[in-house]
């Protein structure tokens, strides 16, 4: 069950792989600035997960436009990710919760996905600028998408 409206929102730090090298994405680097969209995601190299993410990059100016980042995370290496990433030209900045303790922390952690090991499951908050949880969402199963109108209403308020 995932972390519920007006929570406090669990803090991390989880590393991202840019040109650069990996480096820190901490949430609460947000707090007090701008909101935060934070995307759970099972694993990259999946058609659902490329899809959503796909879609979400292709709309990053409508949630900068409201003020927000987008942070996408799963379970997935952070050069597993820089790879998908490069090959379908997601913008997003993907973060590796490798140890999946942040899914945990989240309560959106999704056992045993088709035999293969836990992973994050298909979820989405809004983190407000004050570091609390205005909207919440984890899909019925992986194979399901957020509701992203909802997840864009949320900051419009």
């Amino acid at each position: 069950m995932p972390i519920a409206l007006g929570s406090k929102a669990p803090d991390f730090t989880l590393k991202s792989k840019t040109p650069e090298g990996l480096k820190d994405i901490k949430l609460s680097d947000n707090f007090g600035k701008k909101p935060t969209v934070l995307l759970f995601f099972p694993l990259a190299f999946t058609s659902v997960c490329t899809q959503e993410m796909c879609d979400t990059s292709g709309g990053l100016g409508d949630y900068e436009k409201l003020g927000a980042s987008v942070i996408a995370i799963s379970v997935d290496s952070p050069f597993a990710q820089e790879a998908w990433a490069q090959k379908n030209g997601i913008k997003l900045t993907l973060v590796s919760d490798l140890n999946k303790e942040t899914a945990k922390a989240w309560g959106v952690l999704f056992p045993g996905l088709a035999g293969i090991g836990d992973t994050a499951a298909r979820a989405a908050f809004v983190i407000g600028k004050d570091g609390v949880i205005k909207y919440a969402e984890q899909t019925a199963t992986p194979k399901d998408l957020p509701n992203l109108a909802a997840v864009k209403a949320a900051l419009s308020k």
